[in-house]
């Protein structure tokens, strides 16, 4: 009789608390949008994962004129200012690529724009805070940070970069939005 009522216990326990014992501490979804990200966020007006299917740089065609860059994307999911599974390209100013490319066909980011100059230029915001690399798996990689210590470890040595599901950012950009 006691071990009949001590696996009732147990297997109610179980049930009424499954998602702890079955959840993978490293893939906890986050429960907000990251900290560094929210003023990125708010000051962009253009946020987009998608894919670099072209560059093409442009000479100007007036004195008046810049040089610029187009920047062309398929998008993948659309969270602000573009249409989802569509292309979207974008103007920089050529001076911005003085220090090297800074896209590569094929490369998958998320985007978060400023809004178009008068010009109808724009850039990410906060230069590599707005460019975020997504991985092979779906990953936002967010930039290095260093690695947290464990009570009573010698303090830590290196970075390690964080990486966060692009479908958890998107809904926690998507209520952030919302405020």
């Amino acid at each position: 009789m006691h071990r009949l009522v001590l696996r009732f216990l147990l297997v109610a326990g179980l049930l009424a608390f499954p998602a702890p014992l079955c959840a993978q501490t490293s893939a906890v979804a986050p429960t907000r949008l990251p900290a560094e990200l929210q003023p990125v966020a708010r000051r962009a007006g253009t946020i987009f994962s998608g894919r670099v299917t072209s560059i093409a740089p442009a000479r100007p065609d007036a004195l008046d004129r810049v040089a610029t860059v187009t920047v062309t994307f398929a998008v993948d999911q659309a969270l602000r200012g573009v249409p989802a599974g569509k292309t979207f390209s974008f103007r920089e100013w050529a001076g911005l690529w003085s220090a090297g490319p800074r896209y590569r066909v094929g490369q998958r980011l998320l985007m978060f724009l400023y809004a178009p100059s008068a010009l109808g230029l724009t850039s990410p915001v906060g230069g590599d805070a707005g460019r975020l690399p997504v991985d092979a798996t779906g990953q936002v990689v967010l930039a290095n940070r260093p690695q947290p210590s464990r009570l009573g470890s010698p303090p830590p040595t290196g970075v390690v970069a964080a990486r966060l599901p692009l479908k958890d950012l998107a809904r926690e950009l998507r209520r952030l939005g919302e405020e």
